[in-house]
């Protein structure tokens, strides 16, 4: 499984076209989701909780660069483990001190709780 960090995302938003940005995939509950997210021009993100990945599963392309996020990171590493490892994604990442760590070292904008 890849690792990408918030300085690291930050750059790849900066650096690669619309068409060439990750699907990312915010692992967090609603609730999470309505209070804080990452958002940025010509990213396409996907909430999809953790507890309904295996359920909603159609919704996700395996070909597709897919960067998962939760608040710290530890969710997503397990979503993204689970993708990669048991369902053949082919490229997957998991987002590193999650959306705390954008807000943190990003985005002072995004809430943090």
């Amino acid at each position: 499984m890849q690792h990408i960090g918030a300085g690291e995302f930050a750059a790849l938003l900066a650096e690669a076209s619309p068409t060439d940005l990750p699907l990312l995939l915010d692992v967090r509950e609603a609730w999470e989701f309505e209070l804080a997210s990452l958002r940025a021009e010509g990213l396409t993100t996907l909430s999809l909780p953790m507890s309904e990945i295996v359920q909603r599963l159609g919704e996700l392309d395996p070909a597709r660069s897919t960067v998962c996020l939760c608040h710290h990171g530890v969710r997503s590493a397990q979503v993204a483990a689970f993708l990669e490892q048991r369902q053949g994604f082919a490229s997957v990442a998991n987002f590193t001190g999650g959306i705390d760590a954008w807000s943190t070292e990003v985005d002072a904008s995004v809430p943090r709780y």
